[in-house]
């Protein structure tokens, strides 16, 4: 089975990337190659981030019910 990367991993991946087209020595085809892999990353972490975004909903729903069974969220907060 392969381990899912964390997003913490696919971060730390596409910093590499950024940072090697930082770098002085550029070559087109490794380039396209890096762009690529960037790409890729790129739509890995906003899908991660779309779940992580899904669960702090849910969490925050279960939490908002939870308090108003108690009568706790009755009362309402200056914004």
């Amino acid at each position: 089975m392969i381990k899912e990367k964390s997003l913490k991993e696919l971060l730390a991946e596409f910093d590499e990337i950024v940072a090697w087209f930082d770098g002085d020595d550029l070559d087109i085809d490794a380039a396209i190659a890096k762009f690529e892999a960037g790409s890729k990353l790129a739509d890995e972490i906003k899908k991660k981030l779309a779940e992580s975004k899904n669960k702090i909903e849910i969490v925050k729903k279960k939490f908002n019910v939870s308090a108003m069974d108690r009568g706790e969220g009755d009362e309402k907060v200056d914004e």
